[in-house]
């Protein structure tokens, strides 16, 4: 590994299953702790970090509406509220392990989270803040994948990096019911895009693609592994504008 960073700020997103309880609909202490630790990790090492998360754990505005009368504008701006939640989770747990924070949100809920302001998200960035950004684009029918795409160019990221918990990259098939799937050490955007890839929503894909944001996507529930990518090991699989490689 480099003795340095490889990535001077980044964008880690990170689903409402990493730190919650499907099932239940609740948030699970012990997985916030640890996503917290591998978080804190990297900001001690100099690293600028801003925070997208899920509401998943809590609401998923889609299945919501397929699943009851609500309709899907409203089931969307009620999966952004949960993000909210999980925002203020992070924060609070990130703060007690001596990191300062901000909770940014595209929505108004001004008595818990400050407006996302481009400028200002960047200024808290610089001064050594660790940024949460919650309520996804602000806008219905977008995923918080693409809130993280989309945030990430606004803020000037060097990289997306997608957190996952149960596959530790990208697989030509799905790994959890297909034993010989393969993982991918490096995918282009146009491969994951017509391979019909299900990794990430494809406007996020897009968006990464039209400004050169490479996506690193792993399994933060490995130890230490977001920290390696970060000094330059090679974990999971990134995506970007180069050649397909399954890992060995």
């Amino acid at each position: 590994m480099k003795n340095s960073p490889r990535f001077k700020r980044v964008v880690v997103k990170i689903s409402g299953e990493t730190i919650g309880d499907t099932d239940e609909g609740i948030l699970n202490s012990e997985k916030i702790r640890t996503v917290s630790e591998e978080i804190i990790d990297i900001f001690k090492a100099g690293v600028q970090v801003a925070l997208v998360v899920g509401g998943g754990n809590i609401v998923r505005g889609h299945e919501l509406s397929k699943k009851s009368s609500i309709q899907p504008v409203t089931a969307d701006y009620m999966g952004m509220m949960a993000t909210v939640i999980n925002a203020l989770a992070l924060q609070d747990t990130l703060e007690k392990r001596g990191a300062q924070t901000r909770v940014m949100s595209a929505l108004q809920v001004q008595q818990v989270a400050e407006p996302f302001i481009r400028r200002r998200s960047i200024r808290h960035l610089e001064k050594g803040r660790i940024v949460i950004l919650a309520a996804g684009t602000g806008s219905p029918h977008f995923t918080t994948d693409t809130a993280a795409a989309l945030k990430a160019a606004e803020i000037n990221s060097d990289v997306l990096i997608k957190a996952t918990t149960k596959v530790d990259g990208v697989y030509d098939s799905d790994p959890l019911t297909n034993t010989k799937a393969h993982r991918y050490k490096t995918i282009s955007y146009l491969d994951v895009i017509n391979k019909g890839l299900k990794i990430m929503d494809l406007t996020a894909i897009s968006l990464c693609m039209e400004n050169k944001i490479p996506i690193i996507v792993f399994n933060i529930m490995e130890k230490g592994s977001l920290k390696e990518i970060i000094f330059g090991k090679e974990k999971g699989t990134t995506i970007h504008s180069f050649a397909t490689k399954l890992a060995g």
